[in-house]
């Protein structure tokens, strides 16, 4: 019979604290009520820590793929607990607390979050750039970016149950594999919930897996990368509107908005809001595709969208837009033309035409690229 919960805990040469860690897991696992499991996920240890891990009652999952995240991925896989309990294997997270994590669990929760912040950290277990800087910033962000209500984004003890986080199709193999759980877990709007625990200090002559700026950096650019609730359509829309006035203002020939700058920076700001309306599309089509989520809260809100560039047929009416701007350049040059033909092409009106054609070529060009990138990536998935 399977056990209803499995510890995962991945492992790179711990063997000063993987017998202690699998004692605490013993711990946590007795007083759950329920029968449990202990994965220790090896990375390719060189120390002894697969004999000691073995000897203290876990079993242990080769996994030849280096990383944090390839690590946990294999130890899932290899789980068979409907619920699991993933934390590091240096001693620094208390797994005694495991009842906790899993009457969250059986209380409605798909994920159950640690906090450290609420909890107690040792002193010097938590570098002073990581406590004021690299936690904060990263957490507040994980709010802004996905409205994540958890006040610590990447502690790594945490709980969850096996079915729903398969759904997530997680693929990072570094230390962003933390940050690629939760914000796919708050695009499935998975409950997500978050209890205090504490954070111990490295023991002694410990070199610390984690480095800073890299891992720092990987988070911060998968955090970026993934943001369809924070995205730049307001930001597009205002640069639209401001191209709009400006060409307005120009038309009118009101000062000081008289010369071709004018027209210049109408133009910068209509390629500007085309791209960065293109890039959210494209972006949001391939995530919500992958992930499954048109069905939820945040997927309807783009259904206004996707009825616009008619997304929900294909890719037709885009291309379709793509060929009407096309012509309206056409014609623009075409009057651009004929302005020069007259030797008038300092004039207001040679401006507007030039400023016309250009722009909503280059519009043209946006609606094609977008559109021909999409046709592809539904064709390749099957969509």
């Amino acid at each position: 019979m399977d056990p209803r919960l499995s510890f995962v805990i991945p492992c790179l040469n711990e063997k000063q604290t993987i017998k202690k860690v699998i004692d605490d897991c013993h711990a946590g696992g007795s007083k759950c009520d329920c029968s449990y499991e202990i994965i220790v996920a090896d990375n390719g240890s060189t120390d002894g820590s697969q004999e000691l891990a073995q000897k203290a009652g876990a079993n242990v999952v080769a996994i030849p793929q280096r990383g944090y995240g390839a690590a946990l991925q294999g130890g899932i896989r290899a789980a068979r607990g409907e619920f699991i309990i993933m934390g590091d294997a240096d001693q620094t997270y208390d797994f005694s607390q495991a009842d906790e994590f899993i009457n969250k669990l059986n209380s409605g929760y798909k994920l159950v979050m640690g906090n450290r912040f609420k909890g107690t950290i040792e002193d010097g277990a938590m570098p002073i750039l990581h406590y004021y800087l690299g936690n904060p910033v990263l957490s507040f962000l994980g709010r802004i970016f996905f409205g994540i209500k958890i006040g610590d984004f990447h502690c790594g003890l945490r709980a969850f149950h096996r079915k729903d986080i398969d759904t997530l199709r997680l693929r990072c193999n570094g230390m962003e594999f933390a940050s690629e759980m939760v914000i796919k877990a708050s695009l499935l709007e998975l409950p997500i919930t978050e209890i205090p625990t504490s954070l111990k200090k490295d023991p002694p002559g410990r070199k610390p897996h984690l480095k800073t700026w890299r891992d720092g950096w990987r988070h911060l650019k998968f955090m970026l990368s993934f943001a369809p609730k924070f995205n730049l359509l307001p930001i597009a829309f205002l640069f639209f509107a401001i191209a709009a006035a400006l060409f307005l203002l120009y038309q009118l020939q009101v000062a000081p908005f008289t010369g071709p700058n004018t027209l210049i920076f109408s133009a910068s700001s209509t390629v500007l809001s085309a791209n960065v309306i293109s890039d959210y599309v494209l972006t949001q089509e391939m995530l919500y595709h992958q992930l499954n989520l048109y069905h939820t809260k945040t997927g309807s809100q783009r259904s206004a969208i996707r009825l616009i560039l008619g997304l929900n047929k294909g890719t037709d009416r885009m291309f379709k837009y793509s060929a009407l701007l096309l012509g309206v350049s056409a014609a623009s040059l075409a009057g651009l033309l004929n302005q020069a033909a007259k030797g008038a092409l300092a004039s207001p009106e040679a401006q507007t035409f030039g400023f016309i054609g250009c722009t909503t070529l280059l519009s043209s060009v946006t609606f094609y690229q977008t559109a021909s990138k999409l046709s592809s990536f539904r064709s390749l998935n099957r969509y």
